[in-house]
């Protein structure tokens, strides 16, 4: 049961209009959504930028910093941030600690996939709670924004309008992108794509894209040379449209692959930016099919 600690969140000068809930987000997209719903009322840091992987950061002074401050910590949760965020809030204030209304994760309250049957370190880098991207799958966006104005409510009640009226205008924003978003997709359904990490399957089950291989045999762990050329072969009995991978993939493996065969390489955004606004998030929607669309296409 979530235990409501947190009140009416004043500044030293002033009342109601100026009261600042302080949100530690993990990741960009989640400081991007509570500057959409909070608006004013808020003041979101992102722990992590657009080039980093979420998996691997250090539990830095400045982030213990943040989250002594913090009314709020919103993450993805699912164990993606196992190596940090647990070093983190030992020293975060009570506020926050799991079970509150100030500790968020994105992936307890979405439906999650991938979930292992079993866990064990030989198969690599698996989250036992299953695939926490859950930001790409748009639908899960609005489902935590409802969620995100329910703890908002409850942290600052002299705010619930405001985040009520925020949440009303994002949504019909928010659903009549999805709208447009899902129409996009139906020019890529079950056409077959390599992935260098699963970090893209929510997008993939969103879009109607079919994974053929990983270049991973195991999460986390980096390809083998026997393992990348049985990929030739896949590739022959496959006709694979294009390799996707973030930002900060090791390169060396697709651009070897597309080298051997042709195959385009589609760099696609892992997020938003750190200090994104209002709008961000459905930019990042529309750069993401964009990409895939002039990708694929081009194969």
């Amino acid at each position: 049961m979530i235990v409501v600690v947190a009140g009416i969140i004043l500044l030293a000068t002033g009342g109601a209009a100026d009261a600042v809930v302080k949100i530690f987000a993990c990741e960009p997209e989640w400081a991007a959504l509570a500057r959409e719903i909070g608006g004013q009322r808020v003041k979101a840091y992102a722990a992590t930028h657009a080039l980093q992987d979420p998996h691997h950061i250090r539990a830095r002074p400045s982030l213990v910093a943040k989250m002594r401050q913090a009314n709020l910590v919103f993450c993805s949760g699912g164990g993606l941030e196992v190596g940090w965020l647990p070093l983190l809030l030992r020293r975060g204030n009570d506020a926050i600690q799991a079970g509150t209304t100030g500790h968020l994760m994105a992936a307890d309250q979405v439906d999650v996939i991938e979930k292992p049957i079993s866990v064990d370190r030989s198969l690599g880098d698996l989250h036992p709670e299953g695939n926490p991207h859950v930001h790409l799958d748009p639908r899960n966006i609005l489902t935590l924004a409802r969620v995100l104005r329910d703890r908002l409510v409850a942290i600052d009640p002299a705010g619930a309008d405001h985040y009520s009226n925020r949440l009303k205008g994002f949504s019909a924003s928010w659903s009549a992108g999805v709208k447009r978003w899902t129409a996009q997709t139906t020019r890529l359904k079950d056409l077959p794509v390599i992935v260098h990490h699963k970090f893209f399957s929510y997008l993939l089950v969103w879009t109607g894209l079919r994974e053929a291989a990983s270049l991973e045999t195991k999460p986390g762990i980096p390809p083998s040379v026997k393992h990348l050329k049985s990929l030739l072969n896949t590739t022959r009995v496959t006709k694979v449209r294009a390799i996707l991978r973030t930002p900060y993939d090791d390169t060396g493996p697709s651009d070897w692959l597309a080298s051997q065969t042709g195959i385009p390489i589609i760099q696609l955004p892992a997020t938003v930016g750190r200090d994104a606004g209002p709008g961000a998030l459905a930019a990042f929607f529309d750069d993401l099919l964009a990409r895939l669309e002039s990708g694929i296409g081009k194969h």
